[in-house]
């Protein structure tokens, strides 16, 4: 069964007829031909099809693109600002956060999705009850644990969201460690 959609994906609305069954990520790469997100393990282990809906984190392979009618639909594409790099995207340059770069823009967008639940003051699972969080290196880590690299970048993926990671008064939250 198919069945009409607009989809406004990085501030652009595209207007679809697709399969109910469609998923985010395969109408993003098949029918939009934004190809940011990555098809990873199309199973929601590996984080490579992470995108912003709405400002949060999602795994578009296994959201339903009918789902996302009236969304703010954001991928590693449409992070940046007037032409330039959004400061996550600019982190991960700066501290070589990726090798071959399959994963970079789940990464990327997890790590802007996580900034912002870390700002609204999401806890994480160490985070200690009742407690607010520096962002760390275990903090971080802990939070983009759903984001997978095959080649191994993590030891620069931390310190680049890390740089990336808003500064509170009294933490060292953007410093390294």
């Amino acid at each position: 069964m198919e069945t009409e959609l607009t989809l406004r994906i990085d501030g652009q609305d595209h207007h679809l007829t697709i399969d109910t069954r469609t998923t985010l990520l395969d109408a993003l790469r098949e029918r939009i031909g934004n190809t940011s997100a990555k098809k990873g393990c199309d199973h929601g282990q590996c984080g490579a099809c992470t995108v912003l809906t709405d400002g949060r984190r999602t795994l578009s392979c296994l959201t339903l693109a009918v789902t996302q009618g009236g969304a703010e639909i954001t991928t590693a594409e449409g992070l940046g600002q007037d032409g330039g790099l959004h400061p996550v995207q600019q982190a991960f340059i700066d501290h070589d956060a990726f090798q071959c770069g399959y994963c970079t823009p789940g990464q990327v967008c997890s790590a802007v999705g996580m900034l912002a639940e870390y700002a609204d003051g999401w806890p994480s699972a160490v985070t200690e009850p009742g407690t607010t969080a520096e962002l760390d290196h275990d903090e971080i880590a802990e939070r983009m644990s759903g984001n997978l690299c095959r080649c191994g970048a993590y030891a620069n993926i931390v310190p680049a969201v890390q740089a990336a990671a808003p500064r509170r008064e009294g933490t060292n939250a953007g410093g390294a460690r």
